[in-house]
């Protein structure tokens, strides 16, 4: 299998961490290993600033990042790199579903060739670490899971996936699809997700029972899609907060999208943040562009974590999606109308160095001791970085090369 990723680097001149002084980043197979101040002196080889076949690269003073973390994708839905695909079938989440499964056999969907062009882009974009969901289904069983561990297996360790064995076409109403996620869980799917147990099932107590029944007894996460607004989510919110409490799967349970929690009372918020942070249960969103976005302070004072994804890219539900979750970080950042630079730096924070959690790691940031996973940019500070959104010029997976325009 031909790999995407080059040969290990041992030191990153001349960059600057998060904005800060000019510092030489020292790499040992996949890890920083130190972090020490660049002397412009130093002699450090021949190879040095020659790119990026070498082992040592010159950043030229670009400013330093860890990695893109995108917490919430679909990269086995997409036609990237078939001919244009016009936008068919009806709108809404149903109509969405129905329609893709109408399209996606001739589309060869999901493929291994596609679903690489797909992190092609994400690494492109300096995402090195995801967590994607990827339809288990009647139609399709297990093999949009063997499909995406094959693509990101084609990367060599550079790239890092965690993958949501994903009802999209609901759970109770298609027999035979709670068995297809416990045999996922099995087989070692980090999550199994749910699909609006309301809006799609109409049993909410039943899915919820069934999923957290089956996260329970395998031992794996949960990544529980909601679109249900207002307070038929929020009661749903409540529903998987008892359960995780129930089944003692405290830190292990995720609300993708959510939209309820931002529609409903301030107070009826804080109380589902309050029992949210209690339990570690956290969210992602794609900041829509229609509706409130979570609200960062509330978030934060509550101690609830959230983070960033791009959802489907350039697929069946839609034509839209570049695969720049940092974009999304700048459209949440737009969109909550966030302007200071505290917490504009927050806001890449959450797309970066606190997203750690959401792929599985316990720091990812650019410090000793961490998986050297990094971008360069060519930005004046974090700030400036997510407010234009520059293209990332260098991309580091695992100590490897994955992208490079030096």
């Amino acid at each position: 299998m031909p790999t995407h990723a080059r040969g290990f680097v041992t030191i990153i001149r001349n960059v600057r961490p998060w904005g800060g002084p000019a510092s030489d980043l020292h790499l040992t197979d996949t890890q920083i290993t130190a972090v020490t101040p660049h002397d412009p002196a130093t002699a450090v080889g021949p190879d040095a600033g020659t790119a990026v076949d070498g082992d040592v690269i010159d950043g030229g003073g670009r400013l330093a990042l860890p990695s893109i973390v995108n917490t919430h994708a679909h990269v086995d839905k997409s036609w990237q790199g078939l001919p244009w695909q016009s936008y068919g079938g009806e709108a809404g989440t149903d109509g969405r579903i129905r329609h893709e499964r109408a399209r996606r056999d001739e589309l060869g969907i999901p493929g291994v060739e596609i679903t690489t062009a797909v992190l092609r882009e994400f690494v492109r974009h300096g995402t090195t670490a995801l967590r994607t969901h990827v339809d288990v289904d009647l139609g399709v069983a297990q093999r949009g899971i063997d499909v995406v561990r094959e693509a990101v297996a084609s990367f060599d360790g550079a790239l890092e996936a965690q993958i949501v064995a994903f009802p999209q076409d609901g759970v109770l109403r298609r027999e035979g699809v709670l068995d297809l996620l416990a045999e996922a869980a099995r087989a070692g799917a980090e999550y199994i997700g749910g699909l609006d147990p309301a809006g799609i099932d109409r049993d909410p107590v039943g899915q919820l029972d069934a999923i957290f029944a089956i996260a329970a007894e395998h031992g794996c996460g949960l990544d529980i899609h909601l679109h249900d607004p207002a307070e038929l989510g929020a009661f749903q919110f409540d529903l998987i907060l008892e359960r995780t409490a129930r089944y003692q799967l405290a830190g292990k349970v995720n609300v993708a999208h959510g939209f309820a929690i931002a529609q409903v009372t301030p107070s009826r918020r804080a109380d589902l943040l309050a029992a949210m942070a209690e339990l570690d249960v956290t969210m992602t969103t794609v900041a829509p562009l229609r509706g409130p976005q979570l609200p960062l302070a509330e978030f934060d004072d509550a101690g609830v974590a959230f983070g960033f994804g791009t959802d489907g890219i350039r697929d069946l539900w839609s034509p839209y999606g570049t695969g720049d979750t940092l974009g999304i970080a700048w459209q949440y950042g737009r969109a909550a109308g966030i302007v200071r630079d505290e917490d504009l730096t927050r806001v890449v924070r959450i797309a970066t160095s606190d997203a750690a959690r959401f792929v599985g790691r316990d720091v990812h940031d650019l410090v000793p001791g961490a998986r050297a996973d990094l971008i360069l940019l060519d930005a004046e500070n974090p700030m400036d970085a997510l407010v234009r959104t520059p293209p990332r010029d260098l991309v580091i997976g695992g100590g490897r090369v994955l992208h490079s325009t030096l």
